[in-house]
C-alpha cells in the first residue's frame, strides 16, 4: 500500500503532466489563453498537494516553472 507521501508525489507528477501538456498545446492552438489557464490552475494545485504533503523543494520547483511559463505567455501570447 503506498503511502500519503507516495500519493501525494504521484498526484503531483499527474497534475503537472497536465500542466505540461497544455503549455505544449498553446502553440498548437489559435486561442491560447485557455490552455494558458489550464497550465497556471494544474501547477497551481499540484503545488498546493506538493506543500500539504511537506514536499518543499517539489513545491519549489514547481513554482519556478510556473514563473517561467507565465513569462513565456507573457512575451510571445500575450498580444493575441
Amino acid at each position: 500500500m503506498p503511502s500519503p507521501e507516495d500519493d501525494a508525489r504521484r498526484q503531483v507528477a499527474d497534475l503537472e503532466a497536465l500542466a505540461e501538456k497544455a503549455y505544449e498545446e498553446m502553440y498548437e492552438t489559435r486561442f491560447p489563453l485557455g490552455c494558458y489557464g489550464d497550465l497556471k490552475d494544474c501547477f497551481s494545485a499540484a503545488i498546493e498537494v506538493a506543500r500539504k504533503a511537506g514536499l518543499s523543494e517539489e513545491a519549489e520547483r514547481l513554482e519556478k516553472r510556473l514563473e517561467h511559463c507565465k513569462q513565456v505567455y507573457r512575451s510571445q501570447f500575450s498580444s493575441l
